[in-house]
């Protein structure tokens, strides 16, 4: 059976440029489009897609204020159509937060060489998003500022580091999972799929909201305690040891696992560098960037964790990962904070 798709964008070139793109896939059947929430509405009890794509600018109704009603009332997955601007970006963000399962940027109508390698893209979001759990909105996030540290979740700073890859729904699940780390959790090194640009304002939206100073790597970055490092997007990021000292390498190299950043490439060189110093974490997500160098994490004398399926967006890469045997253990994702400071303890 076809996947039943219904488009919500108030430009009719997009309407019909996501059309074709959609449509050029067997799997995949546009049942309709809207040029605006109010208009979507009627189609989506009419129609009974199986995924919307939205966009976030849009007349009567914007695309967030739509899809925080409609996750609450009627939770589905949704794929976000979003531009690169800073503002772009930052409502991208917030519609994960409030339930999106994924994003693509927007086709540029004047550069069809760019609208070619985003057309594959788009049709693998929109087929896997018909396949994830759909989440209802979250609530609000507080205020961006600093919380006080909470008592629950306590740790004394060691030489460990840890290592989390994520792609689907992975937005959310690292904030959770950054969210109860105390001011003193161990140095942490991520790898989240996102495009450029994406990724400085998810570096910025993490650091408002954790104890632990959170910041997009850079080349020479220092692992220490009481900090995290995301990859930039379109950059590798690996661990490099020297002495007592562990140190970030960013860098441009061809992509592993069709990713760059890739999750593989990270805990390669935990594997390397670290072996029993690390923490491995794999969280939800498509495909199987980073299952086979979770187990050579394992394999090194790592301690590592895996997403469990009820709580994963996407259950693909921490299912490969198990399927490898490189999970040590399998959890859902609110009990995933306390296991990663027991192993780094």
């Amino acid at each position: 059976m076809k996947t039943k798709v219904l488009i919500v964008d108030d430009s009719a070139l997009m309407r019909q440029l996501l059309s074709d793109i959609l449509s050029s896939d067997p799997e995949l059947d546009v049942v309709g489009s809207a040029m605006d929430p109010v208009a979507a509405r009627d189609k989506i009890l009419r129609l009974q897609p199986d995924v919307i794509t939205l966009d976030i600018e849009m007349p009567r109704m914007d695309g967030l204020t739509f899809l925080e009603k409609l996750m609450r009332a009627h939770p589905m997955p949704v794929v976000m159509v979003s531009s690169v601007t800073e503002r772009g970006c930052a409502a991208t963000l917030r519609a994960l937060e409030l339930g999106a399962t994924d994003f693509v940027t927007k086709p540029r109508l004047d550069i069809q060489n760019r609208t070619l390698q985003l057309a594959q893209e788009i049709v693998d979001k929109v087929k896997v998003a018909a396949r994830a759990r759909p989440r209802a909105a979250r609530t609000p996030s507080p205020p961006a500022e600093r919380p006080a540290p909470a008592p629950a979740l306590s740790f004394r700073a060691t030489h460990k580091v840890v290592a989390i890859g994520a792609s689907t729904g992975g937005t959310e699940a690292i904030r959770a999972i950054l969210e109860e780390m105390p001011a003193d959790a161990p140095g942490i090194v991520m790898v989240q799929h996102m495009p450029e640009k994406f990724t400085t304002s998810f570096a910025q939206r993490l650091d408002s909201l954790s104890r632990i100073r959170v910041s997009e790597a850079r080349d020479g970055d220092r692992v220490q305690p009481g900090r995290a490092l995301l990859a930039p997007g379109n950059r590798h990021l690996e661990v490099r040891r020297s002495g007592a000292e562990c140190r970030v390498r960013v860098y441009t190299a061809e992509p592993v696992n069709r990713h760059r950043p890739s999750v593989d490439v990270l805990f390669a060189s935990c594997a390397r560098e670290l072996g029993a110093n690390a923490v491995g974490v794999i969280l939800t997500g498509m495909g199987a960037d980073g299952a086979r160098e979770l187990l050579s994490m394992h394999q090194a004398g790592a301690h590592t964790i895996a997403q469990d399926e009820e709580t994963s967006v996407v259950f693909g890469m921490p299912k490969e990962a198990i399927a490898a045997g490189g999970a040590g253990e399998v959890l859902p994702l609110d009990h995933i904070p306390r296991a990663i400071l027991r192993a780094a303890s």
